[in-house]
């Protein structure tokens, strides 16, 4: 029975990790082509090299709203997000893992907001394309409702930092408080 648990938990830790990594990939890909439209305008405003062409602003567009959300994903993982210390840092890791367990639930309540209001978004973004690129409009609204996803099952893995924590895990206070080497 504990053989088969581990083996469970290792397979789900093995497709967080598939998954992070995966979007640590896109977030370098969506990066790369953002640098191609938004050199286009550059060199078509500032020369005579290449005409204007009105698609490079909406590609250059879609490219920061989904550099956003994927990179809002990753700090969801790795706890990087900006911190603002109202309170002291307290000197129990359990009173810490509390407070911590209290933002993860409010992080939830949105990210269910993101699933709930953005599988309507996704299917209404179906329905249209884009009059510039013809790019079908669910690759711009079906991220919402991804990102809300994608925040509730590395919320849950965060979450279950906090109850390692709270049953006394020493090494599961370095996981809680993420990634040191961010600004905070």
């Amino acid at each position: 029975m504990h053989d088969h648990r581990m083996h469970d938990h290792h397979m789900v830790k093995s497709f967080l990790n598939w998954y992070y990594r995966g979007l640590q990939t896109l977030s370098w890909i969506i990066m790369g082509v953002l640098v191609l439209p938004v050199t286009l305008q550059i060199l078509s405003r500032y020369t005579e090299l290449i005409p204007r062409w009105i698609w490079t602003e909406e590609v250059a567009r879609f490219c920061f709203i989904w550099m956003i959300i994927v990179g809002a994903t990753l700090a969801v993982r790795d706890g990087s997000h900006f911190e603002v210390d109202v309170l002291p840092l307290p000197s129990s890791a359990k009173v810490e893992a509390l407070l911590r367990l209290f933002v993860y639930v409010m992080m939830g309540i949105l990210a269910g907001i993101f699933v709930w209001y953005g599988w309507g978004y996704a299917l209404f973004g179906y329905s249209q394309s884009s009059e510039l690129t013809g790019l079908n409009l669910i690759f711009i609204h079906g991220i919402y409702f991804v990102a809300g996803v994608s925040w509730i099952v590395f919320l849950m893995e965060r979450i279950l930092i906090v109850f390692a924590v709270l049953r006394g895990d020493k090494e599961a206070i370095k996981l809680l408080r993420g990634d040191f080497n961010v600004a905070r």
